[in-house]
Order: structure tokens, then sequence, then C-alpha cells
């Protein structure tokens, strides 16, 4: 399927599903690497602004001085996160981004939480492809420690993810989920 938008990171953010052979995915791979250069640097710092300043060169937006991250953190490209003011992120969590990650305010993130905006296609033919889907986690989420959150997932305002979670579904505001995959728990 030919696109008529060239850039493959404009592509993925648009929720096309990038073929393993397109010709453009070897910029997805530099990418990483450039990202992983900045991360190295991040993850070695004890110092909370400069721990922002690297967070803000990997997703080429400014990081508010109200955030807070412990590290390490891991993020496979950064360009396609975006995070809000008061935001919490705790040691050793993953950010797959192609497809999009926004984190809005007053969120909290518990260590070794997963956000994967981006997976493959169940057909073992087209496994090696690439499915983007944008993960967008709302004010005030509270996402509890090992909690994997899958493509295409919302995160309703309020609501709490309870540890261990797998979200494979949007979360509604006010509400609390868990188990695996996620299901509702109460409303708060």
């Amino acid at each position: 399927m030919k696109s008529n938008v060239t850039d493959i990171f404009q592509r993925l953010r648009n929720g096309e599903t990038i073929l393993s052979n397109d010709p453009q995915a070897y910029k997805m791979r530099e990418a990483a690497h450039a990202t992983k250069e900045l991360l190295i640097q991040m993850n070695n710092s004890t110092d909370p602004a400069e721990v922002r300043s690297f967070l803000s060169q990997i997703t080429g937006r400014k990081i508010d001085e109200s955030v807070t991250l412990f590290t390490p953190l891991y993020i496979n490209y950064g360009k396609n996160t975006r995070i809000g003011k008061n935001v919490f992120i705790n040691f050793d969590c993953t950010f797959l981004d192609l497809g999009g990650i926004t984190i809005e305010d007053n969120v909290l993130i518990a260590p070794k939480v997963s956000i994967l905006s981006e997976g493959h296609p169940t057909a073992a033919e087209h496994r090696q492809s690439l499915v983007p889907g944008h993960v967008h986690i709302k004010k005030n989420a509270w996402i509890g420690a090992n909690v994997s959150i899958l493509p295409g997932v919302t995160i309703g305002e309020n609501a709490i993810v309870a540890a261990g979670a797998v979200v494979v579904k949007d979360v509604p505001d006010n509400t609390i989920v868990g188990g695996v995959p996620a299901k509702t728990i109460k409303s708060i």
C-alpha cells in the first residue's frame, strides 16, 4: 500500500501499518540508536534538572520542571512522547512510542510500567510489520507497578490501574481496573 505521506514517522503517527520491507524502515532503527545515546547519558545522571534536560532532548519538547523521573527509563524513539506537568515516573519504565504516547498532567506512573504504542499483526506472514496505536493517559491517572498498557488504549481521567494489570482496552474516567486482561473493579 503506497502512501502519499513520505515520512515514516508521520505515517506511524497517522496509525499506518509499516510493512517489514518498507523502504524507510531503516530510519526507525537510526532514530532508536540516536535515542539510545541520549538514554545512556540520562540514565547515568543523578541530577534531576539534567535528567529533565536529556528527556527534553529525547522527546523534542521542553519537560516541565514539575516532572519527576527516576531513572532508568527506556524509550525506543522519544519524539512521539508528550508529558504534561507534575508527572511522576518511577524507576525502570519502558515506553515504545512510535505510535504516540500522551501523558497528561498529574499522572503517577509506578516502577516497571510498560507503555507500548506499537505491536505486530497476528498473521504469521505479516508479523514483522509494525502496527501503531496511540496511548493516551489522562489527567490524574495512577498507573500501578508492573502494568502493561497495550497499543491504542486510553486511560481515563482519575482512573487507577492496579499493579500487574495488562490493559488491552480503554479505561473509563474515575474507574479502578485490574487483572490480566484488566477489568473494571469499581468506580470511584
